[in-house]
């Protein structure tokens, strides 16, 4: 992808430039200097044509911009790697008296084992070329500049027939148990027909147990009864096989299993003998895209067949989607916009998506009926009106800054639960999030992102926060299938399979990788000098990577299979030792042994100073209070870090002593996880704008701390007294497990609270009064608390109403006397 490969190389080239002073390496030649800044102006100069001009760039021409981007970001990281090492005294670097053009010319000859045979005309040669195509592509857009145009729970919408007949085959007759196939082709809303009956209230409260798993192409057994066990609840049994614990746990109770998108009659096959039948009405739901694979479980079940959307439904279903609640289609449009539902041959997903695209457009006839037009080229194009090539439509409309973004989503397993945290930090250190006109952040951009995909119907909302932003999301399979195809076709991403790492030339093409149902042992194999990214989503092996010496250049490294399941064991911990000579890494995250000792412990310790560029530091380990993270001295030389967060880390290392590496943490944003902080004065200078605290113990004042979450507070916090000054831009207070009893506060300690969250408090009696007549409050959420504190909760909410604010809403559950 030609945009994502200049927005690398320009903030690649921004720090070299504006940064090299700090990092011991400088450009001896006035002219090579030169040079980069001209590469530097004609890079923001493509970045700025690519967003005017989104849909007007030829595939060809995109690809020799992508490729000369990344040569150039190959060349100037290659010589700061070499800079580094010689300033470390490395022996393995090329003599000094070579210049820059001498070293960084040899990315070229880079899988030739590093040979040191130079040309100093390579550099010059390659700002020519990238000259050569800023002035052609000047030349295009000159001339279409005078021709530019002006623009600047999922419903079972049209299904209820459908989710009607499905509740009634769910809890009527018979009762021996059932199996219900529903199919139907892709797109057409088979996991959304499910998903609603599944969820439904009535339906709940029909079953003992419910558990969804999702099957899709590439599964496994093994995986499949992972997945039950990890969502049903029961006892822990030992000594037996996971097929016979399923089948002990649901043996008596009446259960609802779903098992999403089965590709193969041989899955039925695996799992059938783990389903009992009592004749008690249990159900299992099946959805597929194909007749025989739903026909087979159970003869005797009729097929429960999704046909297609009729013109009428079409039309209100995309009307829903392309313009806001009780607004109307204008009389003018609704010819052109009956056409465009009718070109998407009645197909839910497709309109959606195309609902989703209409609703960020002009409402002028020209804008719509282009949209018709390149719907009817899409059906036409293939011989079945094939759904990829609608929905591709939605990408080529998304302007470059998303794209990058969208193809990012891809990388995630099939029907995975996707943080949006995780997410938006990844897009962050990547560099796709664009410098906003006003005092926005990377995260809060990041967020408005993942809001305006999901507006345009590409991104599925799992879970809100309290305040109404995303906290996880995922991906339709289909649109998944679509970021995969894209991200493959613009060598953007690679999903990689142990046959795909014996093929070295297809590894090498990719800057991203990500890794699932595959050995960690094999990345080593991996000789991939152009490789910035590798995302690994693969269950821990006994063969850990030993060698990542050809990865030099990794950006991201991301080694933990899922951050909120930590049951597989230390396996992954052993990191290579060539990991802390990665000086380009921006995102790390790996899972710290249980018992932290010897070469492991000592090799973090050691060769976290070495990281000067990172941004993300994520370190996991079981959950074990024994056991803390002890973070070494030198992450207060890493000035670049904006989230430190471990699901136990020891007390923040003193920075008081006098050394020449310490410098205050200015860009760090979120601090996680650390036990006792000592929030004295030194302390507070060294991380000024820390905006979220999470598991704090002891606390003091941060100037610009949003959100402040204390857990596990269970002993030495009798009595909470705050202070004027003290968090003047709070925003989210969550206490959890606390045996605080008094709390003493003001109003104007929390002027800007918007939500307090209270969870298991066993001797609060009541809320300050003080917080009850905070302006900006609009939240209160109690679980597991006495009477009396929901009580306060009830005064406190008539006077917000009493205040006339209509926003304050109380959620509250569990309470003891």
């Amino acid at each position: 992808m030609a945009y994502a490969a200049l927005v690398s190389l320009s903030h690649t080239i921004d720090q070299f430039l504006n940064h090299h002073h700090h990092h011991h390496y400088s450009i001896s030649n006035h002219q090579n200097q030169l040079q980069i800044t001209s590469i530097h102006e004609y890079t923001i100069f493509l970045q700025v044509l690519f967003e005017d001009f989104p849909h007007k760039f030829v595939n060809s021409l995109e690809e020799r911009i992508r490729v000369l981007a990344n040569q150039a970001e190959d060349m100037i990281e290659c010589f700061i790697s070499e800079q580094i090492l010689l300033a470390n005294g490395s022996n393995t670097s090329p003599p000094p008296r070579f210049k820059f053009i001498a070293c960084i010319v040899r990315v070229s000859k880079y899988n030739q084992n590093l040979c040191y045979d130079f040309d100093f005309h390579e550099l010059e040669k390659l700002a020519t070329e990238i000259e050569a195509v800023a002035t052609e592509v000047m030349e295009i857009t000159n001339h279409l500049r005078f021709f530019k145009d002006t623009r600047a729970v999922d419903s079972v919408f049209g299904f209820h027939g459908d989710l009607l007949a499905i509740k009634e085959r769910l809890c009527g007759e018979p009762s021996k148990l059932q199996v219900i196939p529903i199919v139907g082709m892709g797109g057409i809303g088979k996991t959304t027909l499910a998903r609603n009956a599944y969820l439904d209230p009535l339906i709940i409260e029909c079953f003992d147990v419910r558990a969804w798993v999702t099957v899709s192409q590439d599964y496994s057994e093994e995986q499949i009864l992972l997945g039950l066990l990890e969502i049903i609840p029961h006892v822990i049994l030992t000594n037996v096989s996971n097929e016979e614990k399923v089948y002990k746990i649901l043996k008596g109770r009446k259960y609802l299993i779903v098992m999403d998108d089965m590709w193969s009659t041989k899955v039925w096959d695996d799992v059938r003998r783990i389903f009992p039948d009592d004749d008690n009405g249990s159900r299992v739901v099946l959805t597929t895209r194909l007749l025989d694979v739903a026909a087979y479980a159970d003869s005797s079940s009729p097929l429960h067949e999704i046909r297609l959307m009729d013109i009428d439904q079409s039309w209100d279903l995309l009307q829903s989607k392309a313009f806001a609640p009780g607004e109307r289609c204008p009389y003018e449009l609704e010819h052109i916009g009956k056409k465009i539902a009718g070109g998407c041959r009645g197909l839910p997903l497709a309109i959606v998506v195309i609902g989703g695209l209409l609703s960020t457009l002009s409402r002028t006839r020209s804008s719509w009926e282009e949209v018709a037009e390149n719907v009817k080229w899409a059906i036409n194009s293939t011989k079945d009106g094939h759904i990829e090539k609608i929905l591709s439509l939605s990408y080529a409309h998304l302007p470059h800054h998303l794209r990058p973004c969208f193809l990012y989503i891809g990388a995630f397993p099939e029907d995975h639960e996707i943080r949006a945290s995780k997410l938006v930090k990844l897009w962050a250190v990547e560099g796709f999030i664009m410098k906003s006109s006003v005092s926005k952040g990377f995260e809060e951009m990041g967020e408005e992102y993942l809001e305006d995909f999901v507006k345009r119907s590409l991104v599925l909302v799992s879970e809100r926060k309290s305040n109404g932003k995303i906290k996880s999301c995922r991906l339709h399979d289909v649109i998944r299938q679509l970021c995969i195809g894209k991200a493959e076709q613009e060598k953007f991403l690679l999903h990689v399979t142990d046959r795909k790492v014996e093929e070295k030339n297809t590894i090498q093409n990719y800057r991203r990788l990500c890794i699932t149902q595959f050995d960690l042992g094999c990345l080593g194999k991996i000789h991939g000098s152009t490789t910035r990214a590798i995302i690994c989503f693969s269950r821990p092996t006994d063969s850990p990577p030993q060698n990542l010496r050809h990865l030099k250049f990794l950006r991201v490294l991301d080694l933990v299979y899922d951050h909120l399941n930590l049951y597989y064991g230390d396996q992954i911990a052993w990191i290579p030792s060539q990991v802390f000579e990665s000086f380009h890494l921006r995102y790390f995250v790996f899972n710290f042994p249980s018992t932290p000792c010897g070469y492991m412990y000592k090799n973090i310790l050691e060769g976290m100073s070495s990281l000067r560029n990172l941004q993300t530091l994520i370190v996991l380990s079981r959950k074990n209070k024994t056991c803390k993270v002890n973070l070494p001295f030198e992450i207060w030389s890493m000035p670049q870090l904006r989230h430190l967060v471990c699901n136990y880390f020891g007390q923040l290392p003193n920075p008081d002593q006098e050394r020449e590496t310490t410098c205050a943490l200015e860009n760090l944003h979120t601090l996680s996880a650390v036990t006792n902080l000592l929030c004295t004065k030194s302390i507070v200078q060294m991380i000024p704008n820390v905006k979220k605290l999470d598991r704090m113990r002891v606390i003091g004042s941060l100037p610009n701390l949003q959100v402040l979450k204390l857990r596990d507070c269970n002993y030495c916090w009798n009595q909470w007294e705050t202070s004027e000054g003290g968090f003047l831009e709070l925003k989210y207070l969550l206490i959890c497990n606390s045996n605080l009893k008094y709390w003493i506060t003001e109003t104007s300690h929390f002027p800007r609270l918007i939500s307090l969250v209270l969870h298991n408090f066993r001797y609060l009696e009541e809320i300050p009064d003080g917080i009850g007549e905070i302006p900006t409050l609009e939240l209160i959420e109690l679980k597991n608390c006495r009477k009396t504190l929901a009580d306060s909760a009830e005064r406190i909410q008539e006077e917000q109403q009493d205040y006339g604010n209509d926003a304050f809403q109380k959620n509250k559950g569990f309470f003891r006397k």
